[in-house]
């Protein structure tokens, strides 16, 4: 089911493709606007409200210079710096506050989930729609998706022997929360199935602050594991929770946004409002 919140995403994702391709040349915005065929007002107005900024602000974040510029920073502050540093504190930006990482046990891993009672539903977010799972224990599965039996069909074979249901519980309205910066997220905790490896990984990448960025070699080293960037790079592309575990933060050393496993202009996407939320609470 297409919803008007998809159009306009869809749309800002026409216009982020465009500004990925031709940012080095500043396309203004009766340039950007005629690209996703809207009018210049309507488009500065839809985009104003989507990210927060107007487009051509948001070029500017969402050029390679602006990663090169978090990418050379010698000295990262803690988090609790980071969060006062960018006026983030009260909104719960910072995903390691509140989050908790519970993995699955080697029994629930190799049962494929037998047993267990997962919930799922459909939600709205700014970069598209989602799937979200949880069990009892917490949520265990989020990706963003173009079609839904697809999605449901994906999560199904992860877990094939558990009993799924369509039902929102408690934990999806807390990962929604997540998108919203009016509302204060309540702790959420996750429900993983992934090797210690994989955990390791995923367990850094959250506490890369919201707005920041990183590279597969700092993660590698943050981890005690400085030669296995490429193991990394394994790990952080089966991440099971899109956009919590925040790996759209990793980008290449050169500077270059990279893959993402819900495609690179969503990646840009999200690294762009970010960085637009960021700047406005400066």
């Amino acid at each position: 089911m297409t919803t008007t919140a998809d159009i306009n995403y869809d749309r800002i994702a026409q216009a982020i493709h465009y500004i990925k391709d031709n940012f080095k040349h500043q396309p203004d915005l009766e340039t950007i606007a005629e690209h996703v065929h809207l009018s210049p007002f309507h488009f500065q107005r839809l985009f104003k409200e989507w990210a927060g900024v107007s487009p051509k602000k948001f070029i500017q974040y969402i050029s390679v210079e602006y990663a090169k510029r978090l990418l050379k920073k010698e000295e990262h502050p803690t988090l609790f710096e980071a969060a006062h540093q960018t006026g983030l504190s009260s909104t719960g930006r910072l995903h390691d506050l509140f989050v908790t990482i519970e993995g699955m046990t080697p029994g629930e891993y190799k049962n494929e989930g037998s047993a267990l009672e997962i919930s799922y539903s459909f939600a709205d977010s700014p970069f598209g729609e989602l799937i979200i799972a949880s069990t009892a224990k917490g949520v265990c599965h989020i990706a963003f998706l173009e079609d839904r039996n697809e999605a449901l069909g994906a999560l199904k074979v992860r877990f094939a022997k558990a009993n799924l249901s369509e039902n929102q519980d408690p934990h999806h309205q807390k990962v929604l929360a997540f998108f919203d910066t009016e509302l204060q997220p309540e702790e959420l905790k996750l429900h993983l199935i992934g090797s210690d490896f994989q955990l390791k990984v995923w367990e850094a990448l959250l506490k890369v602050p919201f707005g920041e960025l990183t590279t597969y070699k700092d993660i590698a080293e943050k981890i005690n594991k400085p030669s296995a960037s490429r193991a990394v790079g394994t790990a952080i592309g089966s991440n099971p929770i899109a956009y919590l575990i925040p790996c759209h933060r990793v980008i290449q050393a050169s500077g270059v946004i990279g893959g993402y496993m819900w495609g690179s202009t969503r990646k840009s996407a999200i690294i762009g409002w970010e960085a637009a939320k960021v700047n406005a609470a400066e």
